[in-house]
């Protein structure tokens, strides 16, 4: 669990729909992942404004390769075909911006909405610059978050463009670079961005499913988990002929298929229907009862950890037994199984278990040698 410690009380962003309006249907943001010509551009976003739930066209100019043979972007020159994307289909337009000079040649051809990369959050100093080259203007900004699963540093990007004075802000989250093995590009990490909502209710977030993908094929299960988990928009890469794009292009759609995953997404209510209140409310009183008695358990068993640890300081035992472990592991492992509990879920719980343990012995052993 990522527990972030900013404080949103202050920050004042006005609500999505008042300056991106989208009827009954979450924010879709779409378009290539690389402008790479006018044609591509254009034909891109005409078939693109057909469907009625993109509201803007996305594409990048400026791209933060790996390796600095690959292709680039098209730079200033995009912005161009941008420009001719709003005058013939009357979509707002929106790119990535890393530097001052990218936000002045856009806002100059007249941009709509800039974002800021993933590599671009992870860099405060460069993120105040940005911010500052926009202070006082009335642009919308998305922060996506920072490549590492740090919450605070996502935040913070977006505090430093409420202070510049924007109030037009959203959040994007495209998944984080994890060392665990993962189907995903970008793990979701999902309880990130429930964390950010949870604390900054006022924080649109847009989830961007193309980039934790990194596959089309894992696309519609990711957007259907945004849409479930209530976020409020989805930007997803979409190229006039994916397998020939000249950056990402397994993880990009055409626009029939776009059309196609918006139509299967199922939207469901963010409340429930009248008359239904007392089986709901009466389901979540039994949860809230068992979590209470899960915490005075978790708390007896610590105390109990405790005089363990003190045991082993006064008979000069090692702090971990492994021989143990496994065996908490396999017993605990076999019994939640045949009860119904997922076994990732399991060994997260007794990880945590066991190392908040092993936290409390060591305390106990240092006070002690104090």
């Amino acid at each position: 669990m990522y527990l972030c410690r900013v404080i949103c009380r202050d920050i004042h962003i006005e609500p999505l729909q008042t300056w991106l309006p989208t009827n009954d249907f979450p924010l879709v943001i779409a378009g290539p992942c690389s402008a790479e010509s006018f044609e591509q551009v254009l034909v891109t976003a005409k078939s693109l404004a057909t469907i009625p739930q993109v509201k803007v066209f996305r594409a990048g100019l400026w791209k933060p390769r790996t390796r600095p043979n690959s292709f680039e972007g098209s730079g200033a020159e995009g912005l161009v075909w941008l420009n001719e994307v709003k005058l013939q289909t009357g979509l707002k337009t929106c790119v990535e911006v890393a530097t001052p000079k990218h936000v002045e040649l856009a806002l100059k051809q007249g941009v709509d909405i800039i974002w800021v990369g993933a590599r671009t959050t992870v860099n405060p100093f460069l993120v105040q610059e940005i911010a500052e080259s926009v202070k006082g203007l009335d642009i919308p900004v998305l922060v996506k978050n920072p490549v590492n699963p740090d919450p605070e540093l996502w935040l913070g990007a977006l505090e430093r463009f409420q202070k510049a004075g924007l109030h037009k802000l959203a959040a994007i989250h495209r998944g984080f670079s994890f060392f665990k093995r993962s189907p995903y590009r970008n793990a979701p990490m999902w309880e990130i961005p429930i964390e950010i909502k949870r604390i900054c209710p006022s924080i649109p977030v847009i989830t961007d499913p193309s980039h934790m993908a990194g596959n089309r094929h894992l696309l519609f299960p990711l957007a259907q988990k945004a849409m479930d988990l209530e976020m409020d928009g989805l930007m997803i890469e979409v190229h006039n002929q994916p397998d020939k794009a000249l950056t990402d292009r397994d993880q990009q759609i055409s626009p029939l298929q776009l059309e196609d995953l918006l139509k299967h997404l199922v939207l469901r209510r963010s409340s429930y229907s009248s008359g239904k209140e007392d089986t709901l409310e009466r389901l979540r009183s039994e949860i809230d009862k068992l979590d209470n008695e899960l915490i005075e358990i978790l708390s007896h068993r610590m105390n109990i950890v405790d005089e363990i640890g003190h045991f082993k300081k006064e008979n000069n035992i090692t702090i971990l037994q492994l021989r143990r472990w496994r065996e908490i592991i396999e017993d605990r492992l076999a019994h939640g199984i045949s009860s119904g509990l997922d076994k990732t879920f399991l060994l997260n719980v007794l990880q945590q278990m066991h190392d908040e343990g092993i936290r409390r012995q060591n305390a106990i052993m240092n006070n002690n040698q104090e």
